[in-house]
């Protein structure tokens, strides 16, 4: 482990590329910042110029590649990092200069043992893509076919893995030192998160084995696809998966070009979203325009699995109850929700607390994304959360980020789109099918047969502990012996207690011959 003078180094000197960037004003300012951290932030800035706007995303490319993935992560979290660096940092393109072909090659023929000429005819040097952990290169393999052959950056997993352990330790000595408010944002948890989802990301396997995940899940799904992995030629540090001709979702007017139906796209998009996190609770949670491709059928086609979602059955039924009641207006059952979710410290009230979100819903309801504040919206509900003590939920992070993206995604191809009117007949459609009469029966019948299939091996492990009797008789009671010796043994006295014991003895003996006692 590195030792402390390690990581304030590494704080000071990242703190350094944050204040040349003025994004440490917000820290210094903010009441909740413990002071040994404003301390650091104003030893940190001295000497630097610091511009009138600050650039949050700018600041993190500078750090360096897991900064950056840290920064899309506190994009999420505005109640951590504060509305205005959330804003920006949404911005940040997770994009770096590409390495030098030589070393890409020199990687993928050392991971395969093999020539390269084995398994492609031809790889292009210049990549497609190059982000903070991988790099994108378009080939041809041996067979003929077009592909996409994703590698990790020579050296990531290693800068990676320094890189989080001060963060780690930046985290434990924020909660340490902080307010109350700090330790209920949970910022050692996020990093945990964080941690979880990079070290997916820098096993390539893992990637190609989310993306055969989803494509089997929403195989019924129609205009939303996953490109085929080519698992022959992906291992741990390379990916090969099927090449995909299609327009990048974000390049609106080449769509209406091609004559593309957008609001329908849209509509498609949150749909397909809401079908992997509500009905598969498995979903791509790095959904960003870059990310999507829309084919010359009108297909959407994603890409880069890296970061997926899981949400398990009992948060997917509270999920769809929550929704629900937001778009219908029922505060009172979401407020529920949050309290059998234990979201909410029940030494609240479920009443005031459905009053609070009528308070931020019904503004919303029924405009278009155009027509709504984010700002205020945000406002709102961390001002719920602090008023009623909500911690943190680290495993809705994920889902949390990519609902952001989608919607940011729907409202470029359809600025009229209403985020709860797409949602609410899938959602009604969904809750009514899960959590319907039909469903508490079928589930009821699926637990009791269940339970009755285990009958059979409870009754052999019972059997098992208490066996039947033999044919030799029961032996006879026996009496009860006190040990000197052995485990169930008095202790012994020691040998002074003994010569006092002995000492004691003598005397008594002596006194009543003297006395006539003993003849």
């Amino acid at each position: 482990m590195p030792r402390p003078s390690t990581h304030i180094f590494r704080l000071l000197k990242w703190g350094r590329t944050l204040a040349r960037h003025g994004a440490l004003r917000g820290i210094e300012r903010d009441p909740n910042t413990p002071l040994p951290v404003k301390r650091l932030a104003r030893l940190a800035r001295f000497g630097t110029f610091q511009p009138e706007v600050p650039d949050y995303a700018g600041a993190f490319k500078d750090i360096g590649p897991a900064a950056i993935k840290l920064g899309q992560t506190l994009a999420t979290r505005p109640d951590l990092v504060g509305e205005e660096a959330a804003n920006n940092l949404l911005t940040l393109q997770d994009s770096l200069p590409p390495v030098p072909f030589r070393e890409i090659e020199a990687s993928i023929a050392a991971t395969f043992d093999r020539p390269l000429s084995e398994l492609f005819q031809s790889i292009d040097p210049e990549p497609v893509g190059a982000a903070s952990i991988a790099q994108v290169h378009r080939a041809v393999t041996s067979d003929g076919r077009q592909v996409a052959v994703k590698v990790l950056r020579p050296g990531i997993r290693e800068r990676f893995a320094s890189d989080i352990d001060t963060y780690e330790w930046a985290a434990a000595h924020l909660e340490a030192l902080g307010s109350d408010e700090a330790r209920r944002l949970r910022p050692r948890l996020t990093i945990a998160n964080f941690k979880r989802w990079t070290n997916r990301e820098l096993d390539l396997r893992r990637e190609a084995a989310s993306a055969s995940e989803l494509a089997e899940m929403m195989k019924g799904f129609a205009g939303y696809r996953v490109p085929a992995v080519d698992w022959d030629r992906t291992n741990g540090r390379v990916m090969t998966i099927e090449w995909i001709d299609g327009i990048k979702i974000s390049r609106v007017e080449e769509l209406t070009a091609k004559g593309h139906d957008l609001p329908a796209l849209a509509e498609r998009l949150v749909l397909a979203f809401l079908t992997q996190a509500i009905a598969g609770g498995y979903f791509h949670a790095d959904m960003h325009q870059g990310n999507l491709f829309v084919e010359d059928d009108g297909t959407i086609v994603a890409i880069d699995f890296g970061i997926m979602g899981r949400i398990d059955r009992r948060a997917r039924m509270w999920l769809a109850e929550i929704l629900y009641g937001l778009t219908t207006g029922n505060y009172r059952r979401v407020a529920e929700i949050h309290f059998e979710a234990q979201y909410v410290p029940s030494y609240h009230s479920v009443e005031e607390f459905a009053t609070a979100l009528r308070a931020v819903g019904e503004p919303m309801r029924g405009k278009p994304v155009s027509e709504l504040s984010v700002g205020q919206m945000l406002d709102g509900l961390f001002a719920i959360t602090r008023d009623f003590d909500m911690q943190t939920q680290p495993h809705l992070l994920l889902l949390q980020k990519t609902m952001v993206m989608v919607e940011g995604i729907a409202t470029q191809l359809n600025p009229q789109i209403n985020m709860w009117d797409t949602s609410a007949p899938y959602v009604r459609n969904w809750v009514r099918d899960e959590l319907g009469p039909e469903a508490a029966l079928a589930d009821a019948i699926r637990t009791n047969v269940s339970t009755l299939l285990r009958l059979p091996d409870l009754l052999r492990r019972v059997e098992d502990k208490f066996p039947p009797k033999g044919g030799a008789p029961e032996p006879p009671p026996l009496p009860e012996i006190e040990l000197i010796v052995g485990p169930g043994a008095k202790p012994r006295r020691t040998w002074p207690g003994l010569l006092l014991s002995a000492a004691l003895g003598a005397s008594l003996v002596y006194a009543g011959v003297a006395l006539g006692w003993i003849g």
